[in-house]
């Protein structure tokens, strides 16, 4: 992953777009993209400053930069940067961590 010159703000997290592939009963790999469907898979790119409770206190993000994720189809905000897509979203439109 190459360093990005740009910080989410508040709650904020950018994912870069992993797609997806499916399996044939054969075992062959077939990549979505052909499909022209929005990925829900990504890696974590950047993570912004922080979401604040009611009292002010900083909430910790419970992800990390590097993570692989599963998120929400119709909830993050494309974007590109530097020729590339990425994707911008709230944790909250994250489902899972995936190991």
């Amino acid at each position: 992953m190459s360093k990005i010159n740009i910080k989410p703000i508040g709650e904020y997290i950018l994912v870069e777009p992993l797609e997806e592939e499916e399996k044939t009963a054969s075992g062959l790999l077939i990549q979505s993209s052909g499909k022209g469907e929005r990925p829900q898979r990504g890696k974590i790119a950047a993570l912004g400053t922080g979401k604040r409770d009611d009292s002010g206190k900083l909430i910790d993000f419970n992800v990390e930069v590097g993570q692989e994720v599963l998120f929400k189809k119709y909830a993050p905000e494309d974007i590109e940067l530097d020729g590339k897509s990425y994707l911008l979203m709230k944790e909250s439109d994250i489902l899972a961590v995936i190991n």
